[in-house]
């Protein structure tokens, strides 16, 4: 990765969130002037992680040397928010004094914090949010007054909109997508993600990918198209270049900082597009599969699926897995499914350089847990991830047992053979 990409990630991050981001060397300085502009009283959420290194305590004297008042610290949300903690936490900031809240977190703490806020502030239920723009219809459009420390490159949940929230009963993730969540003011200093297991590095890194390539892949037709296709380009590179040095050493500060801006367009391109089909069987598969995992399993083959809505996206997105090794056909000879194959495997052939499952069946999976895939695909708090589709899909018509069911018994088996052409099908 040359200097400057890097420098061109950057530029792109600061055109999307100007002065209202802080990232890289010496963000976690910005906390107290950015908690400055909300009011005196603030109320910290952190997750265990920040507290053992040390960016808990950063923050917190960064708020105290703007003369403000900690009033209260409390403990963030286990991982994949679980709505358990969104009513305690909802609950403990209802009877907080707080002028705003700052969140320190990987991406469930940051998500269960914007959900736990939105009830605090304006009641309710939970359930009463899941779904597009349900926030806003309180709010008036007005932002939560929320700042996101994150500490972990993943799902850039401290730029974004949607917070994801996990019934462990069901283990069905569901998704408030709305601008009233975004927060008012965001920090990132990327090494501070040294700490990150190497576990955890992979599952944040394939995470951004889908981010990137989900709305890439959407994104064909679209006015945006142009704009997403540079944005996604780049984060897909920096992760796929940089991921292996990041698991391999955890203190390759140059991979953690690449790692950072790649995760983070990540989350620009879903703040452009939107993600679809990997990202809603991952709402199902929590019981087995961390969230990044479970994206980068489903992905490879809902890219043979989309193939004929996608092929500008393939022949670019193939430079990246062929300049790595990871696609070894030449790329410059073929079109259509033959191309989205070689994408695929490249795919796949990078999980496997860092360990990853590549087959549901592999990842623990059983059949009951495709019947729970499908059937979430039909809630109607989901029918934008159906939408936001390349080729999208209809539950009226019978696609989700048509395209999908097919395509799912595809990456629980390995078998791409399953995947329907869709060549002939119409794709607009």
């Amino acid at each position: 990765m040359s200097v400057d990409e890097m420098r061109q990630a950057e530029e792109l991050l600061r055109k999307f969130k100007g002065d209202d981001y802080a990232f890289g060397e010496g963000a976690l300085k910005k906390v107290g002037s950015y908690a400055a502009e909300l009011g005196n009283d603030i109320v910290v959420i952190t997750g265990k992680e920040a507290r053992k290194s040390g960016v808990l305590d950063i923050a917190i004297d960064s708020i105290e040397e703007e003369d403000l008042n900690v009033a209260e610290v409390f403990d963030g949300a286990l991982p994949n928010a679980p709505r358990e903690d969104v009513y305690r936490l909802a609950y403990q900031l209802s009877r907080s004094r707080r002028d705003c809240v700052a969140v320190i977190g990987g991406g469930s703490c940051i998500d269960a914090s914007k959900a736990a806020l939105t009830l605090a502030t304006y009641g309710g239920l939970i359930d009463d949010y899941f779904g597009t723009g349900k926030v806003s219809e309180k709010s008036g459009g007005e932002r939560l007054p929320l700042i996101a420390v994150q500490t972990a490159s993943s799902s850039a949940a401290h730029l974004t909109k949607y917070s994801n929230i996990t019934d462990m009963v069901t283990h069905q993730k569901k998704l408030i997508v709305d601008e009233s969540i975004v927060p008012r003011a965001s920090v990132f200093q990327y090494d501070v993600t040294r700490t990150m297991p190497p576990s955890l590095t992979k599952d944040g890194g394939l995470d951004g990918i889908a981010h990137c390539w989900e709305a890439w892949m959407g994104s064909t037709g679209k006015v945006y198209y142009d704009k997403i296709s540079d944005i996604a380009y780049l984060g897909i590179k920096l992760i796929v270049e940089n991921l292996p040095g990041a698991v391999e050493d955890g203190n390759d500060l140059h991979a953690r900082y690449a790692l950072g801006l790649g995760t983070d367009l990540g989350g620009y391109s879903i703040m452009v597009g939107g993600t679809n089909a990997g990202h809603l069987g991952s709402f199902s598969l929590v019981d087995i599969l961390s969230h990044g995992r479970a994206c980068a399993i489903l992905n490879p083959y809902y890219t043979l699926l989309f193939s004929p809505a996608i092929q500008n996206q393939l022949k670019r997105v193939a430079r990246i897995y062929s300049e790595t090794g990871f696609i070894t056909e030449d790329i410059k000879r073929l079109d259509g499914r033959k191309l989205a194959e070689a994408v695929a495997k490249g795919m796949i052939n990078f999980s496997r350089s860092i360990e990853f499952p590549t087959t549901l069946r592999d990842a623990g999976a059983t059949e009951e847990h495709i019947e729970r895939v499908l059937n979430a695909a039909r809630y109607p708090q989901l029918k934008m991830k159906l939408q936001s589709m390349p080729i999208p899909m209809d539950v009226s018509v019978g696609d989700i047992d048509k395209l999908m069911k097919p395509t799912l018994k595809a990456a629980y088996t390995g078998d791409i053979d399953l995947i329907l052409d869709l060549t002939q099908r119409e794709t607009t």
